[in-house]
């Protein structure tokens, strides 16, 4: 199993995302791309500058905070981090593209897809991930993957890092604290 992707692997598995988000969506039609925070934000935020280069150019933006949708919420702490979400477009029966780092369990795309019907109600939901480590807990799959890693062992953590907040873009693999 590897353990690190560096920053080269990391630039080509979002270019690989890209190149899936690309041919699943029309450049002429209106996107609605909303990232999770705080890594699904960075990486939507990358695939909407990618995408923009390729002639998308219709493409609304928003941030998603699901911290108070997840349903281990009691497990977090007496004070959960709660920041911001800022949806400021019209959701409604367009194509809406959700972002995330990684997919696990798929409890956090359930508290999003929870989270965004508070805002209206898309004419499609597609999900594109960075990493799809398996294991699900919930019936719920990416549309788009930059990366599959199978052979994850459940005692270990996919950690994403990406420039903007931690100074590096790279994947670990890495054994739980």
């Amino acid at each position: 199993m590897r353990n690190v992707y560096d920053e080269s692997d990391v630039r080509r598995t979002i270019g690989k995302l890209t190149d899936l988000v690309a041919a699943g969506f029309s450049a002429a039609s209106p996107l609605n791309i909303i990232g999770i925070r705080t890594r699904g934000e960075i990486l939507a935020a990358r695939l909407t500058e990618s995408l923009a280069a390729r002639g998308f150019g219709k493409i609304g933006r928003g941030v998603l905070d699901i911290t108070m949708y997840r349903d281990d919420l009691s497990e977090i702490g007496p004070r959960p981090l709660v920041r911001p979400t800022d949806i400021h477009i019209n959701i409604d029966d367009q194509p809406l593209l959700l972002v995330d780092d990684v997919l696990f369990t798929g409890r956090s795309i359930r508290a999003a897809m929870d989270a965004l019907s508070d805002f209206g109600r898309p004419g499609v939901i597609r999900l594109a991930v960075l990493v799809d480590r398996g294991a699900r807990e919930l019936p719920i799959q990416a549309d788009f993957v930059g990366l599959t890693l199978t052979d994850v062992p459940a005692d270990h953590r996919v950690n994403v890092k990406l420039q903007e907040i931690d100074s590096r873009d790279e994947i670990l693999v890495e054994p739980r604290e």
